[in-house]
């Protein structure tokens, strides 16, 4: 362990560049347990991060990478012992603390979480960020009183880990779910073999202007934002939910109050990051028991080294990849 191989980011001449570097454990930051990373997964924040098209990163040099699944290799902390399964997600890993990119990590004891009966090291990775978001997105949505009789979710994004796995698991609670995508055709088969009752090409869509269109959906999850989130609050039903996760098409949100005072549309953030870790525990145990996706290994599309990291990224930021890609470190 005294020297690792690990993929970082550097910001040179204001540019943020990653290279693949042997280091050791001063290089990384502080924590109380060190684990032995056996894999990680590439979200859309990860390849932003190690593509330098998005400052992710609060201070450099920084292993990227807000996943990490492996095993306890040293620990001050009396809740881990060396040999237990850990899984990491969110927790400021791979923005303000160093992430799973690399063969070691040493982290706060506070950011892990046991890895639950059921889970594998691979399959937590295989759900990863993308899974935890979209089941946090289905228990904001449940508490906040959405209802399979309300009418269909449409899920914006679903060729991507968050939008594959909320497919999946909407699907499984009951839910009709419509698939709305910019790849409809070739991403017909996937999406169907996902769950998807309907697919729907974005590009046939009419948008519209006005403060409230055709009712449609009983509820959202988003991962687009900007005009596609605008009209998605013009076109839920009433009381209906949107969660909101993500930012793909753009950080904006171009709209009026009218679809929540007049149809009491609710529009809920979903952060994985900061989460309370009761939470967190819970939705971990959910995904390794009754809300365990069913379609892990069709959802893994792509499994890549730490070497082939970085072209991996540019592919998802280009927007080519369906799916989740998974990183092997170690692997088991």
């Amino acid at each position: 362990m005294s020297r690792f191989k690990a993929l970082r980011v550097h910001l040179q001449d204001k540019t943020a560049t990653a290279r693949l570097e042997t280091i050791g454990l001063d290089d990384l930051g502080p924590g109380e347990v060190v684990i032995r990373n056996a894999w990680s997964g590439i979200n859309y924040k990860d390849a932003l991060a190690v593509t330098g098209k998005g400052r992710i990163l609060k201070g450099y040099p920084k292993v990227p990478g807000i996943d990490l699944a492996g095993v306890v290799e040293h620990s001050e902390s009396a809740h881990y012992q060396p040999g237990d399964k850990v899984l990491v997600t969110g927790c400021n890993i791979g923005e303000a603390l160093d992430g799973g990119y690399a063969e070691f990590a040493r982290l706060p004891a506070e950011a892990l979480v046991p890895l639950p009966d059921g889970l594998t090291l691979r399959e937590a990775m295989a759900i990863g960020t993308a899974g935890f978001t979209a089941a946090m997105a289905l228990r904001r949505m449940l508490e906040n009183h959405q209802a399979p009789e309300m009418g269909p979710i449409a899920v914006t994004g679903p060729t991507g880990g968050v939008g594959s796995i909320a497919i999946d698991l909407f699907k499984r609670a009951g839910f009709t779910v419509h698939a709305i995508t910019g790849k409809a055709g070739a991403a017909d088969a996937y999406l169907k073999a996902l769950g998807a009752d309907e697919v729907v090409s974005r590009q046939s869509l009419t948008l519209g202007s006005k403060p409230l269109e055709n009712a449609l959906w009983g509820g959202a999850v988003d991962n687009l934002g900007g005009e596609t989130l605008a009209w998605l609050t013009r076109t839920v039903r009433p009381w209906g939910n949107i969660g909101s996760i993500g930012l793909a098409q753009s950080h904006e949100l171009q709209t009026t109050v009218m679809p929540f005072i007049l149809r009491g549309v609710s529009l809920l953030g979903i952060h994985s990051v900061e989460v309370p870790r009761t939470w967190r525990e819970d939705l971990w145990r959910r995904l390794a028991g009754e809300w365990k996706p069913r379609i892990l290994e069709r959802l893994v599309t792509r499994e890549v080294t730490l070497d082939e990291l970085p072209e991996a990224c540019k592919d998802l930021v280009a927007g080519t990849v369906q799916g989740r890609t998974l990183v092997r470190i170690a692997g088991g």
